[in-house]
C-alpha cells in the first residue's frame, strides 16, 4: 500500500492499486487474494472502476487506450495517434469514446466499433492541465490542477469549483463525484456540493456503492454508507 498512489473499490467489492513507480496495476479481493496484474511498461491512467468487466486505461504517453477483462487481461486496444494528441479520454460504452484533442482544442465523439467520428466540438478553454473527464448529457465535466469545471458542447463554462487536490471524478446516475486525496464531494445537477465523506489524515480514498475507503499508512479502513443526512468526518 505504501507504493500505491491510486486506489480503487469496484461495486463488487474488489479492490485495484496502481503503482506510479513500476506502472504496476493490481487486482484483489476483499480479503487481499490477488486476482489479476498488468505489467505496463508506461504510465496509464485508470478510469474510475465501477463495472469490473469493463476497465478502461488511458495512456497520454503512449496514445492509446487500452479495455481490460475482470482478470486484467487486455481485450482491446484503441490506437490514438492519427488524432493530433490527445490529453484526455473519457470512454462512455462500449462503443463510443470521447476525446479531447491538445493539438485543435477539439473534443471528439468517436465510435471506436465502426472507427468513425461522430462529432467534433471546439472547446476555447487551457486543456493543458486537465486531469480527468466525464461527458454526461451534453456537459463536459473537467478536472484540472485547480479547479471542477463544467462546459457545455458550445466551449461555455456553466460552473465551476476550485480544488486544488482532486484526484479524479465519478459518475452515479445524474450525480458527479470528485474524488480527492482526502475527501469526496457530490454535485447535484444543479451542481450544488456536498461533502459525503472526509477523513483528515487520509492518503487516498474512494467509494463504491456501499463503503466508503480510506487508505492510511499501509492499511485500508472500510466506513459503511450511512444515511444520506449523515456525513463521515473525522
Amino acid at each position: 500500500m505504501k507504493e500505491a498512489k491510486n486506489f480503487f473499490a469496484d461495486d463488487y467489492g474488489n479492490l485495484y492499486l496502481y503503482k506510479n513507480k513500476d506502472f504496476n496495476f493490481s487486482k484483489y479481493d476483499s480479503l487481499g487474494k490477488q486476482l489479476g496484474q498488468m505489467r505496463l511498461t508506461l504510465p496509464f491512467k485508470i478510469q474510475d472502476i465501477q463495472n469490473p468487466l469493463n476497465i478502461i486505461l488511458f495512456s497520454e504517453n503512449a496514445q492509446e487506450i487500452k479495455l481490460v477483462d475482470a482478470n486484467l487481461v487486455e481485450i482491446q486496444s484503441v490506437d490514438l495517434r492519427r488524432f493530433g494528441f490527445i490529453k484526455m479520454a473519457y470512454v462512455e460504452d462500449q462503443q463510443q469514446i470521447w476525446l479531447l484533442d491538445e493539438s485543435t482544442k477539439r473534443l471528439l465523439q468517436y465510435r471506436f466499433r465502426q472507427d468513425n467520428i461522430l462529432q467534433a466540438y471546439q472547446m476555447y478553454f487551457d486543456v493543458e492541465n486537465v486531469k480527468d473527464m466525464i461527458v454526461y448529457k451534453e456537459k463536459i465535466y473537467i478536472l484540472s490542477n485547480k479547479a471542477f469545471t463544467v462546459y457545455n458542447f458550445k466551449g461555455e463554462k456553466l460552473n465551476a469549483f476550485p480544488t486544488d487536490n482532486g484526484v479524479r471524478l465519478r459518475r452515479e446516475n445524474d450525480e458527479i463525484l470528485l474524488i480527492g486525496t482526502k475527501s469526496i464531494i457530490k454535485f447535484n445537477a444543479e451542481f450544488r456540493d456536498k461533502i459525503i465523506f472526509d477523513k483528515e489524515n487520509a492518503r487516498i480514498v474512494d467509494k463504491n456503492n456501499s463503503t466508503y475507503f480510506e487508505v492510511n499508512g499501509n492499511k485500508i479502513y472500510l466506513y459503511p454508507i450511512l444515511k444520506e443526512t449523515e456525513i463521515i468526518t473525522d
